[in-house]
């Protein structure tokens, strides 16, 4: 082979050797670059502390139904009325009277009337419950019927204490939404309970040996939407209804131990209360009972006992 082209061979295949080793030996200094995750992590964000109100500490709203008692005797709303205002635990409490401003053996009598105007001046809120010789369901009356009997009732109420009524409470606790719409078009508002002393048997065995017991297992569960923050707060408390019924005479007679019980099982449970546990002023105790009112046929919130299971 001729010296000249030989060289020029030897030349070239130095040459593209050289080439091909620069570029491997900068492929094994370059970091080798990892393939795309299939599924990218999630971004993280900064932890940042939860800063969540402690609810409002509860005051106990009390109300009483079926009143006034038109007994000439020893008269049952008048024993309540006398302990509200006297009592060891808080004198002068005021609570929410339903009353049935027509019932033959109570706000249809001259006592019950006299009751009537009594609570309004002792400073209590006059609410209504019913306005017919008995204790009718307003669930079970039609529009036309209903809507005279709210009118009724009205009207008795703005006689007897020259204030119109804003707060109504359904007799069986039975309502339905053309109920509710009557209450709303009379410019009532309904208020239903968080507590039940259960004391609704006026006549034979209407006494209880489970006041205590009973109490605390219904704050128990309301202690529940308490903790939750889904009550209302109103003036910096949480009110929570307890219902009565002052024509029961055992009641009338140990309203004081309810009052105590109701402190108690609260602390057992607890639960803070206002400094003042019970409402003692009529404008404040109004303003708690309206933000507590049922506002819309599409709350369906529980009603006492076998009522629940009933309308519910």
């Amino acid at each position: 082979m001729p010296t000249r082209p030989l060289l020029c061979f030897i030349l070239a295949a130095v040459a593209h050797f050289a080439h091909f080793a620069h570029f491997a030996h900068a492929a094994q200094d370059e970091s080798p670059t990892a393939p795309p995750p299939l599924c990218p992590a999630p971004l993280v964000p900064a932890a940042t502390p939860l800063e969540t109100a402690a609810p409002a500490p509860i005051r106990f709203l009390l109300s009483f139904d079926d009143g006034p008692s038109g007994s000439n005797g020893d008269n049952p709303t008048v024993r309540v009325l006398d302990t509200l205002a006297h009592n060891a635990v808080q004198p002068g409490i005021k609570a929410v009277f339903f009353t049935q401003t027509r019932h033959w053996h109570g706000g249809g009598t001259d006592t019950g009337r006299a009751l009537i105007r009594r609570e309004h001046e002792a400073g209590h809120v006059v609410a209504l419950h019913s306005a017919t010789a008995t204790h009718a369901n307003h669930r079970f009356m039609d529009t036309a019927e209903r809507d005279a009997s709210l009118r009724r009732g009205v009207d008795d109420l703005r006689t007897l204490t020259g204030s119109t009524p804003l707060l109504v409470r359904p007799p069986f606790w039975a309502y339905d939404a053309a109920t509710l719409d009557s209450y709303h078009r009379h410019g009532l508002h309904m208020l239903l309970t968080d507590l039940n002393a259960n004391d609704g048997k006026i006549w034979g065995v209407n006494f209880s040996w489970h006041k205590r017991s009973n109490m605390l297992a219904m704050l128990a569960e309301t202690r529940k939407r308490w903790a939750a923050g889904t009550m209302h707060t109103v003036d910096g408390h949480t009110p929570v209804v307890v219902t009565f019924h002052d024509v029961n005479g055992y009641t009338a007679r140990n309203l004081e131990v309810y009052l105590r019980i109701l402190v108690d099982v609260a602390r057992e449970l607890d639960i803070p209360v206002a400094g003042k546990p019970f409402y003692d002023e009529r404008d404040a105790l109004e303003r708690a009972a309206l933000a507590s009112t049922v506002k819309s046929a599409d709350e369906h919130p529980r009603l006492p006992g076998f009522w629940n299971w009933l309308w519910q």
